[in-house]
């Protein structure tokens, strides 16, 4: 067997000590950024969010990892997950996916400095999510197939045969799942039901809201049933000016004008919790709310901050008296869909 010396032992433990130390160093600056490094989990739309981030890790120099998917089917990973998600934060484009977890126990509480900082009524009663901003459910309509005096007062006169092949509508939107569970808190569940069973019956199914708005906007169809923000995304593109459709707020407390929500939390399963408030802190900050304004025609949360988009203003939505904590998981609206045979 070959032996080693002393002094060849000694060269050796010198190399081996070096090397540790360089390699000491050129992880370090990985470390480094892992633990400042975030993993959000978005459904929300995503230049909504890249807006959010990309002020976020300027202000911070937090860097965000961007996971992509539905709300819902996020959700559902998360759920499955379990204690191992990566996720440190999820942000969805509706509340009912974020509330889903809260009914879990997987989310955190967030810091009560944060919640203040919205207008009251849009947080969970039990501190563990919040909204960052709202949109309206609106009919848009086409200005060459229907006059606004022609529409009705409320949005449970749409599903009727005066209005066959005119109505066009998204059963599997996020925000439709609201608007049937609204209808039946605030009707009756069988009223809901009936709405749907109409809809089937006389309404034009789309698979999207962007399509939806585009059909009007094309005169293919004389209404449909969509959050008040994707008429701008349209009118972006051909001009405020140019466009054939227009938006109808019903107001009046009706359902057609329930004001929803994009909702975040943050998991208890994160390593992350300072991190995350912070994220939490800075969505609804005067900054944040901004990039969100500004990138999307919703309704920022936090007073005093104005959208630039020509948006009713909304205070003047006249909304039914539902909150995002009173549609909780909006589980219910599945099983009526499948009920009415939409699902």
């Amino acid at each position: 067997m070959h032996k080693l010396d002393r002094r060849t032992m000694l060269r050796t433990s010198v190399l081996m000590g070096s090397a540790a130390l360089l390699g000491t160093r050129a992880i370090r600056p990985a470390w480094a950024a892992d633990a400042r490094t975030l993993t959000l989990y978005n459904g929300q739309h995503a230049h909504t969010t890249a807006a959010l981030v990309d002020a976020f890790t300027k202000a911070t120099k937090i860097r965000v990892e961007i996971r992509k998917g539905s709300s819902s089917q996020l959700a559902n990973q998360i759920i499955e997950e379990g204690a191992r998600s990566p996720a440190d934060v999820f942000y969805s484009e509706e509340s009912p996916p974020v509330v889903k977890l809260a009914k879990k126990g997987l989310l955190a509480r967030v810091d009560p400095k944060t919640l203040k900082q919205i207008q009251p009524g849009y947080e969970s009663r039990e501190g563990d999510w919040l909204g960052i901003s709202a949109r309206c459910r609106v009919i848009a309509y086409n200005k060459s197939l229907v006059k606004e005096s022609e529409l009705p007062k409320s949005v449970l006169d749409m599903a009727s045969p005066q209005w066959k092949g005119k109505v066009a509508f998204v059963p599997s939107s996020g925000s439709f799942q609201e608007q049937i569970v609204a209808i039946a808190q605030l009707k009756s569940r069988d009223a809901a039901l009936r709405w749907l069973e109409n809809l089937k019956k006389y309404g034009v199914i789309y698979n999207g809201n962007m399509a939806a708005m585009k059909a009007v906007e094309r005169g293919e169809v004389a209404t449909a049933l969509i959050n008040n923000y994707y008429w701008f995304v349209v009118a972006q593109e051909v001009g405020a000016k140019n466009m054939h459709s227009a938006l109808y707020y019903t107001g009046d407390k009706d359902p057609g004008a329930l004001v929803t929500v994009s909702a975040a939390g943050i998991l208890k399963s994160s390593k992350k919790q300072a991190l995350a408030q912070q994220l939490l802190a800075f969505m609804v900050s005067a900054p944040g709310q901004t990039a969100i304004a500004d990138s999307v025609a919703e309704y920022p949360l936090r007073p005093g901050i104005k959208s630039p988009y020509a948006i009713k203003p909304f205070d003047e939505l006249d909304p039914p008296p539902i909150t995002p904590a009173d549609l909780g998981d909006a589980a219910d609206a599945l099983i009526l869909r499948r009920e009415a045979g939409l699902a």
